[in-house]
């Protein structure tokens, strides 16, 4: 049990009309899929939210055609400054409709309220707002200002507005037409996106949702009408896309997944740290592609850190993802539930020594109380392997030259983060890190200005930022 006590703070899902079923969104309208149908599940409770319609081959063609229209005829010739008055009607829409869409990423997503309220929705307006002031200057890119075409987009179900926006806005801003698929644990959002749309008087075709399971996205990678495919999701994933596209005119990026290194020496600002890591590894449930999931800390500084850590641990509110007051929600599906549980018996099973934060988890729902272990080397899967979940490693280190072999001694390169009271320690280490982004004093910190990607095998290209507009023009490099 947490040391404090706290009242129930539960937000309403009064805010939110769940629909029974749902279909596809092709060509402005939602229309019936050809393919079977699916169940969305609410990870908190098991409770069964809507039936939602599997897009087959026949309707990815379907969607890809009218993405080809819509781009040949109306969005690729329209002007820059009129593209922008759409990006600037969805975000403010999104705004005027945040409520909304937080509480019901909770429920399909199972992340806490709080996160989806504070920082996804906000995140999201923000991405629209920032790639409409592109639209009419991507003259100044340095990409020139010819759109790709049509852009196929498979986003996860970690964020899934989140990862949404990252795709939608640069390309809309771009002067392309997308035809994107949401995970098929969490399509409610992006369902929610498309009334948005129309509500922005959006031209059919221009964004067209398919909802699915792996099959669907293999359909839109492998399309030949889709000129540009954009992936955020498994390692394993994302190199079959690269197979898939490999030989064909069509540009890819890929975002995937990560073991990033959080490096704490020991000067570093304890408390503040000590946030750092929690913040780190904890947010989302851990269901972060760029989660600290590996602390290293420096040998003399290492006990102490651990105590204050578990200290902290010990009063994150594992619950209810719609009480204000949760720290740590749900599990997004019993499927990475039954891997998280497999990979930390496993790191036992190879002689690290495990620490639970002590807490009552409820009965029903998917649920991981946050962990961590000590005692584990380089050699352990824990320390190698995307865990994906609540579960910290942790190795020590004595100087600054091995925590960097430490830290780059895995196969992703997608973040990292360091603790430390010198900037010239800060310049010196992030200098040496193989990794798409370094945070100094602080982790995950995300902004629409600032670009984001990995390196080795957490992928290639960037999002967010002008270095985005890139994979959507045809100067661009990804």
């Amino acid at each position: 049990m947490s040391i404090f006590e706290y009242a129930p703070a539960p937000e309403s899902r009064a805010v939110v009309d769940i629909k029974e079923s749902y279909g596809l969104f092709v060509n402005g309208e939602f229309t019936p899929g050809g393919g079977a149908s699916f169940k969305t599940v609410n990870p908190a409770t098991e409770e069964v939210l809507a039936e939602v319609a599997e897009a087959d081959a026949a309707d990815v063609d379907r969607a890809v055609k009218a993405a080809r229209k819509a781009y040949d005829k109306v969005w690729g010739p329209m002007p820059g400054r009129e593209r922008a008055k759409y990006l600037y009607r969805i975000a403010r829409i999104i705004q005027e409709r945040s409520r909304e869409l937080a509480v019901l990423e909770s429920i399909d997503n199972g992340k806490p309220i709080k996160e989806s309220r504070d920082v996804d929705v906000p995140t999201v307006a923000a991405h629209f707002f920032y790639y409409a002031g592109w639209a009419d200057k991507l003259e100044h890119s340095g990409y020139g200002t010819t759109p790709i075409g049509v852009a196929g987009q498979v986003i996860p179900w970690n964020f899934p507005l989140l990862m949404l926006a990252w795709k939608v806005a640069p390309a809309l801003a771009c002067g392309n037409t997308v035809v994107l698929k949401p995970a098929e644990t969490t399509p409610l959002t992006a369902l929610l996106f498309a009334e948005i749309c129309q509500q922005a008087d959006l031209p059919p075709g221009v964004v067209n949702i398919l909802t699915g399971a792996g099959e669907t996205g293999r359909a839109i990678v492998e399309h030949p009408g889709v000129d540009k495919v954009a992936f955020t999701g498994s390692t394993e994933v994302g190199k079959a896309i690269a197979r898939a596209v490999a030989g064909t005119d069509k540009r890819v990026t890929l975002e995937l997944g990560g073991k990033a290194a959080n490096i704490v020496f020991d000067d570093a600002p304890m408390d503040q740290a000590v946030e750092g890591i929690v913040n780190g590894i904890f947010f989302n449930q851990g269901h972060v592609c760029c989660a600290g999931s590996r602390l290293l800390v420096q040998e003399s500084v290492a006990e102490e850190v651990l105590e204050r850590l578990k200290r902290r641990m010990g009063t994150l509110r594992v619950g209810d993802p719609l009480d204000k007051n949760t720290d740590v929600g749900a599990i997004n599906s019993a499927g990475q539930l039954a891997r998280i549980r497999e990979l930390s018996d496993i790191g036992e099973a190879e002689g690290a020594e495990r620490w639970s934060a002590p807490c009552e988890l409820p009965t029903s729902g998917y649920w991981f109380a946050p962990t961590l272990f000590t005692g584990v080397s380089q050699a352990h899967r824990i320390a190698r392997e995307e865990i994906f979940g609540p579960v910290l490693s942790v190795l020590t280190f004595r100087t600054p030259s091995e925590a960097v072999e430490k830290a780059n001694n895995t196969p992703y390169g997608l973040s990292a983060g360091i603790w430390t009271e010198k900037g010239s320690r800060i310049l010196e280490v992030a200098g040496q890190l193989r990794a798409g982004v370094v945070w100094a004093n602080t982790f995950n910190k995300f902004d629409p200005t600032s670009p984001f990607g990995g390196y080795k095998e957490s992928g290639y290209g960037r999002e967010g930022g002008r270095h985005g507009l890139a994979a959507y023009l045809k100067g661009g490099q990804a």
